[in-house]
């Protein structure tokens, strides 16, 4: 069974199955409507909720996310908020500006981009957003008649206004830690949600100990975080999983902290509680990881999820392999360490024995002279998957590359070094001649496929570039003059 808020009261399910996501239980069981499925994919923002989750002093935060690919099983101990739950009085500003500054037409999919004006909203109490932290939030919801100026100009208005609902407010908690009360009541130890009749069956175990007793007499079962792969399977290829075990509530995998030179981040982290920490020592990874998906993913899409999920257009793993990165695998013969190169063996296929699963990753700091470039090249800026991503570690002695690691995604059927350009660079001077030198032997590294994404030629010339973007950018004359938005 699980327990949870739903605007405001308390529900608790009993025997349903664990392959419904939130949206479908909203709207087949509960009858709330308003949230809407568009893609069931998570790329839209129709579907947008607003969960409340405790921390472990119990202080709440609220975040937008994908109703449409976040299992129902992954509720419990939470809040759930949705659109309807601001039908009472008084209205938030979201809605009042959005309806002043005509940001709706058809308005199917409002509800979403209301919800994500509103989570904001709730995270910025004390300081406005700028334009920067609007666009992000937006960045998950795709409008289909209306156009983005009156819905940004929407969200500019209704950040400056104040809300004040009563404690009766459905979604009062969002002013403060007023549900705090009520989570704190519930159980906060591992769950089991079942189907009737011995159908689908979902754990989510809450230490590593029930974890790994779990994993050991179910070696079959999936392991789910944040779904926001997974769930396709269900939403999109029409699947039933017969059981998930979900890694989300395993305290053990939670969180990220400094260990010496390096830093440890839980494999259940999802990306926004690990984005700060990471970036603030590898500079690189902050605008690659606000391309990553959007707003909502990276509020539930974990790190671990990432790199078991073995995508060769993953987005963490080619920067990981590129610092030397090792993962810490557990399991029922205990824990080990791989070198994160050494995870992939071919398309989708891991060195993950029977039973095992990803503890943590560990992520090397910086040393005097290293320099890290990432780029991500794809057919749009915002939430959408790389085509070519290249991430380059640059060690630099008075001009000298003295070591060098550069790793690709897209260009192979695994995230993987470029031995060959590395070769061309250790030990010559970082400049034009190098490069070219580099990206000449890409052709020797790499034989890429051509898909709709991309041609094989177009990704050997864009990884090529992206060596040249490198060197540009580490040249202070230049480097102030790229942006994000330039493309190799």
């Amino acid at each position: 069974m699980i327990e949870f808020l739903l605007n405001g009261r308390m529900e608790k399910v009993d025997q349903a199955d664990p392959n419904l996501s939130v949206l479908e239980w909203l709207r087949t069981k509960m009858r709330l409507t308003g949230t809407k499925e568009g893609c069931a994919s998570g790329d839209c923002g129709a579907c947008t909720v607003i969960t409340g989750t405790p921390d472990q002093a119990g202080k709440i935060h609220y975040q937008a996310i994908n109703s449409c690919i976040t299992l129902l099983g992954s509720l419990h101990g939470k809040e759930l908020i949705t659109v309807e739950a601001f039908q009472q009085e008084p209205g938030h500003p979201a809605q009042t500006c959005m309806m002043e500054k005509h940001g709706a037409q058809c308005g199917f999919c409002t509800p979403g981009i209301i919800m994500s004006l509103i989570a904001l909203h709730a995270n910025h109490q004390s300081a406005t957003p700028d334009d920067h932290k609007l666009l992000e939030a937006l960045s998950g919801n795709l409008c289909r008649c209306t156009g983005y100026r009156p819905i940004v100009d929407a969200g500019r208005d209704a950040m400056v206004q104040a809300w004040s609902p009563d404690a009766s407010h459905p979604a009062a908690g969002l002013k403060g830690d007023r549900s705090a009360d009520a989570l704190a009541s519930i159980h906060t130890g591992g769950i089991t949600l079942k189907a009737a009749n011995d159908g689908p069956r979902f754990d989510a175990p809450a230490s590593l100990a029930e974890l790994r007793e779990l994993r050991s007499r179910f070696p079959e079962s999936r392991l789910v975080a944040g779904s926001t792969d997974l769930a396709l399977e269900i939403t999109q290829q029409l699947q039933t999983l017969d059981h998930l075990i979900s890694v989300e509530r395993v305290h053990e995998l939670n969180g990220c902290t400094r260990d010496n030179d390096e830093l440890v981040i839980g494999a259940a982290t999802p990306y926004e509680a690990f984005r700060k920490p990471l970036s603030e020592l590898w500079p690189a990874f902050d605008p690659m990881l606000e391309r990553l998906g959007s707003l909502q993913i990276r509020n539930r899409g974990t790190l671990g999820g990432n790199i078991a999920n073995a995508s060769p257009i993953g987005d963490m793993s080619p920067p990981l392999i590129a610092l030397a990165a090792t993962l810490v695998l557990d399991g029922p013969d205990g824990a080990r360490k791989l070198p994160v190169e050494a995870f992939f063996h071919d398309y989708k296929q891991t060195d993950l024995k029977p039973g095992e699963f990803i503890h943590s990753i560990r992520i090397p700091v910086p040393k005097p002279g290293e320099k890290l470039f990432i780029y991500k090249v794809s057919k749009r800026l915002d939430d959408d998957i790389s085509a070519v991503l290249g991430a380059f570690k640059i060690n630099l002695e008075a001009g000298i590359v003295s070591d060098c690691r550069l790793a690709f995604g897209g260009m192979a059927a695994t995230p993987a070094r470029a031995r060959e350009a590395e070769a061309a660079l250790r030990g010559a001077r970082w400049d034009e001649a190098s490069v070219k030198a580099a990206a000449e032997a890409l052709g020797r590294d790499f034989n890429p496929l051509s898909d709709v994404r991309a041609s094989a030629a177009y990704r050997l010339q864009v990884a090529g570039n992206l060596l040249q973007r490198a060197l540009l950018a580490s040249d202070p004359l230049v480097r102030d003059a790229l942006t994000v938005t330039d493309y190799a």
